[in-house]
């Protein structure tokens, strides 16, 4: 059988990659641009920059392709290839597909909201049963998660799994906040930043210092892992996944972080619910689930089509 090829694109708000990839998810080219996440023109010409550039360094051309497949943060219309709504970038309503097959030439462009391509990825790559029910979280500059039940994502009305919006906090309404506000990558920095008096702490430095043993990160983490765990046991409760995988750049690079959110799990656990312990992991595909899952979900796509046009 011959090899599919697609192009996947993962946009946010830091930077734009893009790859080149097979039908078995095997990355054969990649690259990438800082993002323009100000200006909504000279964000789609990063995204322009970074494709032409991953052309220019393979030997690929638009006609060898099946497919091409764009993540981008926030709300999109699929049918329609739009890019309805981020919190990081100035797409509001942006026809992102339709651009891109207007400038390259492009058959058909498919979009998703970037957590459920890194969902898709994450889901081929745990071969799960299709049956099975699966759970992907992303903890990074915002934390979210994706759900795969029967192989099709459950969406809801469009806005489905957005956990960093669950209310956390302690005694009284003036300490709720949202999860996200409370345990993502810029939350954990801010807080940092206050405990240390150190207005140029970074979250690298943050998490250096905490694994070098410092007693006040530890107090810092050990209150954003405690949000966590309880967004977590909300899935757990409301879900009982078959597995749940976690993701983002805060657990990719910190992957300790899984063994300290399952012990704080345990404490609101069940007898019962023991067992999700077990089926709680790390990403297989690191940074590059959301890169993988565009490409894949193009090829799937394609294929889907052209079944449908024969």
């Amino acid at each position: 059988m011959l090899l599919k090829y697609s192009l996947g694109v993962d946009i946010g708000g830091t930077k734009i990659a893009a790859v080149i990839l097979d039908q078995n998810g095997i990355i054969l080219h990649r690259t990438e641009m800082p993002s323009e996440p100000d200006d909504k023109e000279e964000m789609f010409n990063q995204v322009i920059c970074t494709i032409q550039r991953l052309f220019s360094k393979s030997h690929f051309t638009v006609s060898m392709l099946d497919g091409i497949g764009v993540g981008v943060p926030g709300k999109v219309d699929r049918k329609n290839g739009v890019a309805v709504f981020q919190n990081n970038l100035q797409w509001k309503n942006f026809p992102i597909a339709d651009r891109l097959q207007d400038y390259f030439g492009f058959d058909h462009v498919v979009i998703d909201n970037d957590v459920y391509m890194a969902a898709f990825a994450e889901w081929m790559a745990a071969n799960m049963n299709q049956e099975d029910t699966f759970v992907y979280v992303t903890v990074s500059t915002g934390i979210s998660c994706s759900i795969i039940q029967n192989g099709s994502f459950l969406r809801g009305a469009g806005f489905a799994g957005e956990l960093g919006l669950l209310p956390v906090g302690n005694s009284g309404m003036e300490n709720i906040q949202r999860l996200e506000n409370a345990a993502s990558g810029p939350a954990i920095q801010k807080t940092a930043v206050k405990r240390f008096g150190r207005a140029d702490m970074t979250a690298q430095e943050f998490f250096q210092e905490y694994e070098n043993g410092n007693v006040k990160t530890k107090t810092v983490l050990n209150d954003a892992v405690r949000y966590l765990a309880g967004g977590v046991y909300s899935i757990v409760s409301l879900l009982d996944p078959h597995k749940i995988v976690f993701g983002g750049g805060v657990m990719n690079h910190h992957p300790y972080l899984l063994e300290l959110l399952k012990a704080e799990i345990g404490d609101f656990l069940i007898d019962a619910q023991k067992d999700s312990l077990a089926r709680m992991q790390m990403s297989q595909l690191k940074g590059d689930s959301g890169v993988v899952g565009a490409g894949l979900k193009a090829i799937s796509e394609h294929a889907l089509r052209m079944g449908i046009d024969s």
